[in-house]
């Protein structure tokens, strides 16, 4: 007897979403350097201060994440107890933003890590339970800040140690996500011409090309995000031209770079419409953040705050972003460890019509 292939999956790594998830509602909150760059004016909430009145960026971050996905249930018009399960997922070791998060709102909930992948596994499995059938109503979030990941990470902030070119900025963001099954989407909601669904995913691959150097995470992930966008492409048969924009996050100016090269290698020519988050957040010539952003809070708040609005507004119909993780951590690091490297995709789809 053969095998039995799963009846939404398309090709060897692609889901097909039958009842289409819709995002619902979305809130993003960044720092003030962070809305000092391009994107100025695209996220809904600006914090001046990292600290954020706490004693510590650790709880400053919590309080962040908190806040997002109170604000993400109101723009979706729930209450707090409408909420099925809460998937969230942050830098810092067993994920204690997302953990301490979870514990002031009392929701069911699922951990996750991804590292800067961990938005797009958000709405993958958000889609997944509401498309399966087994939740209505899901908010996904995911958070960074720059203090609490460069303690972590590599060398805390006082010691203003001297940082490569290659290196990326950690965004101080979070942002998150509501997403519900169209069975509980207003009726005014499902004829707006602004709505925006999830149709497909492409669960990534862990690859790992050696790169060792924490300083150019963008080279170590940019192999695995350039073989999703190739097996997405595939399963779906289609090109980069189907899509108005493909964008990863974070890989960075380098990072993309290395991506763009390994495309053309493949036969593939990138075009214009192939960009990178960590590199539309940062203002490369005027902001001294060196090679971009990065952390799981740049690709979550230019995501929900700058694409989906633009999505919103017609400007893109369909996007295909996708997450990149450098999936290492402070102890694999100092053993010489590699960087294996994740790139997760999700397609949103706009009904927009002017």
């Amino acid at each position: 007897m053969g095998a039995v292939k799963p009846s939404k999956k398309m090709g060897e790594q692609t889901i097909a979403f039958d009842t289409l998830p819709r995002v619902v509602g979305a809130y993003t909150i960044v720092g003030k350097i962070e809305n000092e760059g391009p994107l100025s004016g695209s996220f809904h909430q600006v914090i001046t201060d990292n600290l954020w009145g706490e004693n510590s960026w650790e709880k400053a971050e919590a309080k962040m994440m908190g806040v997002a996905v109170e604000e993400a249930i109101k723009a979706a018009g729930w209450a707090k107890k409408d909420v099925d399960v809460f998937l969230a997922g942050d830098l810092l070791n067993q994920n204690i933003t997302a953990d301490y998060t979870a514990r002031k709102l009392g929701l069911p909930f699922l951990g996750l890590f991804g590292a800067c992948s961990t938005m797009a596994e958000g709405l993958i499995i958000a889609s997944i339970l509401v498309d399966g059938h087994f939740a209505h109503r899901v908010v996904a979030s995911a958070s960074s800040h720059h203090e609490t990941a460069e303690r972590q990470f590599r060398f805390p902030t006082e010691l203003g140690v001297q940082r490569p070119m290659s290196a990326q900025w950690t965004v101080t963001g979070v942002g998150a996500a509501a997403v519900a099954s169209p069975e509980v989407v207003s009726e005014s909601d499902k004829k707006s011409r602004n709505r925006i669904s999830i149709t497909h995913a492409t669960i990534g691959k862990v690859i790992d090309l050696g790169v060792k150097d924490s300083a150019d995470m963008g080279s170590a992930m940019a192999p695995a995000v350039t073989h999703t966008i190739l097996r997405h492409l595939q399963d779906l048969n289609r090109t980069m031209d189907d899509y108005d924009l493909i964008v990863s996050g974070d890989l960075g100016h380098v990072g993309h770079k290395v991506s763009q090269q390994l495309l053309r290698e493949e036969g593939l020519e990138p075009g214009e419409n192939y960009t990178d988050c960590g590199i539309l957040i940062f203002d490369q010539n005027k902001q001294d953040t060196h090679a971009g952003g990065s952390g799981c809070g740049c690709s979550a708040t230019v995501l929900l705050g700058h694409l989906l609005k633009k999505m919103q507004e017609g400007v893109y119909r369909r996007i295909l972003f996708v997450g990149s993780g450098a999936l290492f951590s402070s102890t694999s690091f100092q053993q010489g460890e590699s960087i294996p490297g994740i790139g997760h995709a999700v397609v949103l789809e706009s009904a927009y019509s002017s």
